[in-house]
């Protein structure tokens, strides 16, 4: 019984370990792929997530620019400038 417990432990982290590092050219016809199947994308649990993946980029992927429009930028508004530095490596 652990031994099922363990192996299926260990191909769900395989399955999510592939998703997450495969390119979103090929997760996005995969998860299309995924929302005709009857059971998993129609009405199943991982729906959301599917459609999310198959809709393709809003922008850059990471889910803040595109949550609220942006207010229009003054002419003579003033812009900060923002200086990051490296760090030290050692």
């Amino acid at each position: 019984m652990q031994q099922l417990v363990v192996g299926l432990l260990v191909v769900l982290c395989s399955v999510y370990a592939l998703w997450s590092l495969m390119p979103a050219a090929l997760r996005r016809p995969l998860a299309g792929w995924l929302l005709r199947m009857p059971g998993i994308g129609q009405g199943g649990p991982l729906a959301g997530l599917l459609r999310r993946a198959a809709a393709g980029p809003a922008a850059c992927g990471c889910d803040g620019c595109d949550a609220k429009p942006a207010a229009p930028a003054r002419a003579d508004a003033a812009v900060p400038i923002r200086i990051h530095r490296k760090s030290a490596r050692r």
